[in-house]
């Protein structure tokens, strides 16, 4: 496939993913009354926790994966039946400790646990298709989501409880899991599954789950806590703020994810390095704007976005808008930094994170609820300085040092 065409499939297809995102969680919000509407965004910051740790353990090493051999193709096709079996022993495990857990929230997590290997799942084989530099099938499944997904929201009634919503959820996304099973055979058939690179200490996924848990899951458990000893409608209220900005929040996942393949194809490592800064100023820009867009809502509007939930994300759209412009620089910084030493950027991850959750929580004892979310801002705007306050120490060392680093990187992570 042209350049062009793949980077056009792969713009469209993380568009409609984050499309899916928004529209589920503005379902969420219109069909839950706000409590159940912060029960539902608790259960589904969990997921994202299992999404993003998946994506961090078997996809962000496949994606640096070069060329379309045997070993490439059976390294897609072990990594997407890795994540399944492995989701379902830990939505099992989920399941099962939730069932002795009273409340709306615990049954929720149980359907979670049900559900769990066919979302996990069916992301897989997204970076399957990007490692096999085929986006053109991910947007076929996806779009088969989409169009599931809403037919199936659309048919339930407002009052509907956290439970039946993630259920509803979830198994919408089964006839996209079956189809891109049947499109990653035709790609992958015959070559042999290597479950046990996936398992080694060496795998490159075990410093990229690290990253990930210091980085987005630790904020977002943070939120859970502090949601659970202070102001339980913290929760929602962040939620519902960030749930507007669905589309960049996938789109800043995609550009780590599925941005190496893409970016791969420019030869030349300085200019790769521009396209990414590129990047990062394209992503800046449109966050400023969307945030500005929906800061001129008039409140119908919003209300018919978010239902009861509007009043309180519409108060934090300043911060939050300006949080996902400095997280648009620090995600393509950590772009950069995977292309020139996927090594180096645990380090940034563990500091800057965790400087990000005292910035929330001494943000929520200053300020409350608006308080915590410029804290959040603060951390990301720490964190998009370090990460290509690095990229340029990295772009001037000296060429020897350079060829030593890219081949640290092993061809099989």
């Amino acid at each position: 496939m042209r350049a062009r065409t793949a980077i056009l499939c792969s713009v469209a297809d993380q568009g409609v993913a984050a499309l899916t995102n928004i529209l589920v969680l503005v379902a969420a919000a219109r069909l839950s009354t706000v409590a159940d509407f912060a029960r539902f965004s608790a259960v589904y910051l969990v997921f994202t926790v299992f999404l993003g740790a998946a994506g961090a353990y078997t996809g962000q090493p496949l994606v640096l994966r070069r060329g379309a051999g045997e070993d490439t193709r059976g390294a897609c096709r072990s990594a997407v039946v890795f994540t399944v079996g492995a989701a379902a022993v830990l939505g099992a495990l989920l399941a099962a400790v939730s069932l002795a857990v009273p409340g709306d929230t615990a049954r929720a997590l149980v359907v979670l646990g049900l559900v769990l290997p066919v979302v996990l799942g069916q992301d897989a084989v997204r970076y399957a298709f990007s490692t096999l530099q085929r986006p053109h099938l991910a947007l076929c499944a996806d779009l088969l989501r989409l169009a599931c997904a809403l037919g199936a929201l659309s048919a339930q009634e407002y009052g509907a409880t956290p439970a039946r919503l993630i259920a509803v959820w979830g198994l919408s996304a089964l006839p996209a899991l079956l189809l891109s099973a049947v499109l990653l055979h035709r790609s992958t058939g015959g070559v042999p599954l290597l479950l046990r690179p996936m398992l080694r200490r060496g795998h490159l996924g075990r410093r990229f789950v690290v990253e990930f848990g210091v980085g987005n899951a630790t904020s977002q458990l943070s939120v859970l806590g502090l949601g659970a000893v202070g102001n339980p409608l913290l929760v929602g209220a962040l939620r519902g703020a960030t749930t507007l900005f669905g589309p960049l929040n996938v789109l800043f996942t995609s550009a780590t994810s599925f941005g190496p393949p893409l970016l791969g194809r420019i030869g030349d490592e300085r200019r790769r390095i521009r396209a990414t800064a590129g990047l990062a100023a394209v992503l800046a820009a449109t966050a400023a704007l969307w945030a500005t867009t929906l800061a001129l809502l008039p409140d119908r509007a919003g209300r018919e976005l978010l239902g009861d939930t509007w009043p309180t994300a519409a108060a934090l759209l300043p911060a939050t808008g300006s949080q996902y412009a400095a997280m648009a620089v620090g995600t393509c910084g950590l772009l950069a930094l995977r292309m020139l030493d996927p090594r180096t950027t645990l380090g940034i991850q563990v500091l800057f994170s965790l400087t990000a959750v005292v910035f929330m929580a001494g943000g929520y004892v200053l300020g409350g609820v608006p308080g915590a979310a410029w804290g959040l801002c603060l951390g990301s705007l720490c964190k998009a300085a370090a990460t290509w306050t690095r990229v340029a120490r990295l772009r001037r060392r000296s060429p020897a040092e350079e060829t030593v680093s890219a081949g640290a990187l092993p061809s099989a992570p």
